[in-house]
């Protein structure tokens, strides 16, 4: 009977010497909602607006130049003609390539702007495992299958460390968001 029950107690402490423990967190939550992404939106709205409203002075410029060219056009000499086709297909050319690198500078801007969020939450999510002996930290909804009862919910702590206030969700962004654009609109 000794016997027994010391194997029993063996396997219980191998068994718990190799339990492993598992987290789990959502880091666009915490990508999103901290206070340096409402700042970062903020300074890619800003640059946002300044390509549209010079993206509008150009096409605007354009469609002058276009409407000039129809009216003009019957009285010109073929050479004339000719001159402001090219004049007017290497001005629509320039409002694509703006377009285009606007794009382009835009999306590096905001890379720019969050990469050092996307370290932060990297480094909480870090600390918070370490601290806590986790083996991994799943990403929210990367797996098709995570039974959330063997893992720990560390977003709430990181959004804690992240200094996001309590009750900010992705759906109250979305609103917040939605809001801002329609008050932009409006003016």
């Amino acid at each position: 009977m000794k016997k027994i029950l010391f194997i029993i107690a063996m396997v219980l402490v191998t068994t718990s010497a190799f339990a492993q423990k598992f987290g789990r967190v959502s880091s666009t939550e915490l990508i999103q909602l901290c206070p340096e992404a409402d700042a970062a939106r903020t300074t890619l709205q800003a640059a946002s607006k300044e390509a549209q409203e010079t993206y509008a002075d150009m096409t605007a410029e354009y469609g002058k130049k276009y409407e000039a060219y129809q009216q003009n056009v019957s009285k010109w000499a073929e050479s004339t003609r000719t001159s402001k086709e090219k004049e007017l297909y290497d001005f629509q050319q320039r409002i694509q390539e703006y377009s285009q690198s606007v794009q382009q500078e835009l999306q590096q801007k905001e890379q720019t702007l969050f990469q050092p969020i996307m370290e932060k939450a990297t480094k909480v999510i870090s600390d918070i495992a370490a601290k806590a002996g986790f083996v991994a930290v799943f990403e929210e909804g990367s797996l098709p299958f995570v039974d959330k009862t063997q893992c720990v919910d560390i977003t709430p702590e990181a959004r804690k460390a992240m200094g996001i206030k309590e009750g900010r969700t992705l759906e109250s962004l979305a609103s917040e968001l939605q809001a801002q654009q329609a008050q932009e609109q409006a003016n």
